[in-house]
């Protein structure tokens, strides 16, 4: 009995143990869903973030987009922020299948798991309690005889006593007699019932040990068994969920070498010659002339200068300009021995200028014809116009064909549609090629005077000496919005060209009066007093100077009603800056010493 009292004891403690390490392993599954889960928003959110980035950092939808596409390495980086937006959604698939086939899998198992364990143990229990039950059982059933062979001894003694004492009667001698048959019967039946039981307790305690509650630990080991399996392959599928997007991932790097690979910077270089390409004929050759004979430079009547060279009179200045190099403002015209390759570097660091400073301002655009532009960009601004415009036209006409289709179709089927239905579509149409045939004959006109105009290699030289008997040229300009912007903007024509006229007497003045104060002057202009930055300005327009605050500044020209003052910082920057972003401080005699074109 003892033996039995200690295995139910070390069971007890058995089903304790197994009981704390079963709710362990629950923890650790819950604790790796946990972690899986974390990863996948970790992969969620980084997805996120570059796809953010890559959006960033697209180009926007406007013109700058079509002169970028040009550029091999522009077209590079766009299909690396591409291939970054797929390598993006590599890592929403990684997040997206960590949580349908790690996180809801283990979800669903751990119910599962939790319910299973709680059968197994629900049932050792019962198992335990039943052998327990038993056992008390059969405690009584042994103390019940326990008492009763007590009882019958008493009874016998006492019987056989009486039996022995002469004095007791008869009568109280069977009466003994009877108690201890009675009592010797209820021993008998005691014991029976006794060893009854003991034998189905023992029965019931073999069945518990050997077959009830090695199945309850059987069922627990293989619950166990397969949480820690399932454990594994969770694992396994973790790395399977990274290593089944590798190659798409690899694709994604592969096209981002591939693109870095297909920069060529021979090509985008001579995109850039073309972009900027003038079209215009270098100056001719200065001519060697006399100590007292005023300079004259030979050029030809399509050369980019169309300069005008002037006398100096005792009482005036010349004013004259040579367009390509009017970036080198400080230099006046009597030093002309500057090399010309300065002045190239110059021309080419330069950009495209507007008409004037006025129409920067408003930010105007230019003007219908490209006049504002260099021939070589006007040409192709031109050409490119021409090529819209037929596209245009050959639109309109498949919707003419198209429709002519169907009224012929209408004519010949009435039952379909009434064929005078078309016709106010197809004068819409008419009208239409004719105003955009129009145009194409506009803009062809336009590109055949810029190609009259523009010259060829073979007469570069022929055509340098075109004004050598010429003293001087004066440039006549009729339209405001075609003059000079002050960075130097050049304009070809007057209302879309300029008139270059060669006089044998030049105007003895020092100025003309088709020019106005909007012109720079080839002659550095004198400073008048300084000026101190009171705000950072950026200057992006053409014209303008970027300055810093609290930078010191020479006023060059003070501000005349249009908010804008003309300041140099060295003697080869100069530009306009809002008045109101500068503190002046004008020299006292300035006003009596400024000279205006």
């Amino acid at each position: 009995m003892a033996e039995t009292l200690l295995k139910e004891q070390q069971l007890k403690d058995q089903f304790d143990n197994l009981e704390r390490h079963t709710q362990w392993g629950i923890d650790f599954v819950e604790k790796y869903t946990k972690f899986v889960k974390e990863r996948s928003e970790i992969e969620t959110n980084y997805a996120k973030q570059i796809r953010n980035l890559s959006k960033k950092y697209q180009p926007k939808k406007n013109s700058r987009e079509e002169e970028e596409s040009k550029y091999s390495f522009c077209r590079a980086f766009l299909s690396t922020l591409n291939e970054l937006n797929d390598y993006a959604g590599q890592h929403e698939v990684i997040g997206e299948n960590l949580m349908s086939q790690i996180i809801a899998e283990l979800s669903r198992y751990l119910q599962e798991l939790k319910t299973e364990r709680k059968s197994h143990f629900n049932d050792g229990r019962k198992a335990q309690q039943h052998i327990e039950s038993s056992w008390k059982q059969l405690e009584l059933y042994k103390r019940r005889f326990e008492k009763e062979c007590k009882e019958a001894d008493r009874a016998q003694q006492h019987f056989e006593k009486m039996d022995a004492d002469i004095n007791v009667t008869k009568a109280d001698v069977e009466k003994a007699r009877q108690q201890a048959q009675m009592r010797h019967q209820m021993a008998a039946d005691s014991k029976g019932d006794y060893s009854a039981y003991l034998q189905k307790f023992n029965q019931e305690q073999n069945e518990h040990y050997y077959t009830v509650i090695p199945n309850i630990f059987q069922k627990i080991q293989d619950m166990e068994e397969k949480r820690i399996d399932r454990i594994g392959v969770c694992m396994k599928t973790f790395a399977d969920v990274d290593r089944k997007v590798l190659p798409i991932v690899g694709q994604c790097l592969d096209g981002m070498t591939k693109a870095a690979e297909s920069i060529e910077p021979k090509t985008d270089s001579k995109q850039v010659v073309e972009s900027y390409k003038s079209g215009f004929e270098p100056p001719g050759d200065v001519e060697f002339e006399d100590y007292g004979q005023a300079m004259k430079r030979t050029m030809s009547n399509t050369s980019l200068s169309n300069s005008r060279e002037l006398k100096e009179k005792p009482g005036g200045k010349s004013k004259g300009k040579l367009w390509p190099f009017i970036k080198n403002k400080n230099k006046s015209p009597k030093q002309h021995k500057e090399p010309l390759s300065h002045r190239l570097n110059d021309f080419m660091a330069s950009k495209p200028k507007m008409h004037c400073l006025r129409s920067l301002r408003r930010g105007g655009s230019g003007p219908e014809d490209f006049s504002h532009l260099p021939p070589e960009q006007r040409r192709k601004k031109l050409q490119g116009k021409i090529d819209d415009l037929n596209k245009d036209i050959q639109k309109e006409m498949d919707q003419r064909d198209a429709l002519a289709k169907m009224k012929d179709v209408y004519v010949k089927n009435p039952q379909m549609g009434d064929p005078a239905s078309v016709d106010p579509r197809l004068a819409e149409i008419e009208q239409n090629i004719e105003k955009l045939q129009f145009e194409v004959q506009k803009f062809e006109g336009w590109l055949a005077e810029v190609e009259e105009r523009m010259p060829s290699k073979s007469d570069t030289h022929r055509r340098s000496g075109l004004f050598e008997t010429q003293n001087n040229t004066v440039v006549s300009n009729n339209c405001a919005q075609d003059r000079e912007s002050p960075d130097g903007s050049y304009t070809e024509e007057q209302n879309s060209e300029t008139q270059v006229k060669a006089t044998v007497n030049p105007p003895p003045t020092s100025s003309t009066p088709e020019f106005d104060d909007e012109f720079d002057d080839e002659e550095t202009l004198p400073t008048i007093g300084t000026c101190k930055a009171l705000y950072p300005f950026e200057g992006h327009n053409e014209g303008t100077i970027a300055v810093m605050e609290g930078e010191l500044l020479y006023v060059i020209e003070e501000d005349k009603g249009d908010g804008w003052t003309r300041v140099r910082r060295n003697e080869d920057e100069e530009g306009y800056v809002p008045t109101s972003y500068v503190e002046v401080f004008l020299e006292t005699n300035a006003k009596g010493a400024m000279t205006y074109i």
